[in-house]
């Protein structure tokens, strides 16, 4: 296998662990009862949100988790996710801007992951599917371990739809040659403008039985929706 022509910068990995700590945070925080979780729980979340989509990247792509060669990704999710913690009501009233930070999270996590596989030799489609599964590794890994219903699979705003569209933009632009670095650029912001939008304006795709239109999930109820 050639060696990969793409490097993911540490700086730019660390900043999606961390937004994916302090998102695994805000989670926990919203259980009550006998379901809250302690200072371990929240710790737990955290690096699953922030480590999870790297790890399943590299295992798909049978390469050495790049996330257990350094100290600072564990060190990262877990120190993010005690923050998300501790400023949790902060950041509820902040769930504009926190919404903002998924859909960055979710290119993030798309680019690196199709990114890394096409610098590692494969094809348009496999490294769309790699790109897709890194930028929803991570909520999949957290609901199985919470023993909740996946969210992905359920109406709600355009989650893994976003990361796939954002995904392929990525493979299509390198193949038709463009540096890896700047299709990873387009495809970011073609994840984040899509999740946005679908957000809202309250975008989801059609429900197995009934072809109407719901309101988008529970994390972002507070965010105003647009009617056309």
């Amino acid at each position: 296998m050639t060696e990969p022509l793409f490097v993911i910068p540490l700086w730019a990995d660390l900043i999606a662990v961390g937004l994916g700590g302090v998102q695994g945070a805000l989670f926990a925080s919203g259980f009550r009862g006998q379901r809250r979780l302690d200072l371990l729980g929240v710790a737990i979340i955290g690096i699953v949100m922030g480590m999870g989509g790297g790890l399943i990247r590299d295992l798909l792509l049978n390469a050495t988790p790049v996330t257990l060669q350094s100290n600072w990704y564990l060190l990262t999710a877990t120190l993010a996710a005690l923050l998300g913690m501790l400023l949790a009501g902060v950041f509820q009233r902040l769930n504009a801007l926190i919404v903002g930070l998924d859909a960055v999270v979710i290119g993030l996590f798309g680019a690196f992951g199709t990114s890394k596989a096409l610098a590692l030799g494969l094809p348009v489609v496999p490294a769309v599917f790699v790109g897709v599964c890194s930028a929803v590794g991570g909520g999949i890994l957290r609901d199985m371990i919470m023993g909740l219903p996946v969210a992905i699979m359920h109406v709600g705003s355009l989650y893994a739809v976003a990361a796939g569209a954002g995904c392929t933009v990525v493979a299509l632009s390198h193949a038709f040659g463009a540096p890896l670095v700047i299709a990873a650029i387009a495809g970011l912001i073609v994840t984040t403008v899509i999740r946005l939008l679908a957000v809202l304006f309250d975008i989801s795709l059609p429900e197995q039985r009934a072809l109407y239109r719901r309101k988008v999930a529970v994390e972002t109820s507070a965010i105003p929706i647009i009617k056309p």
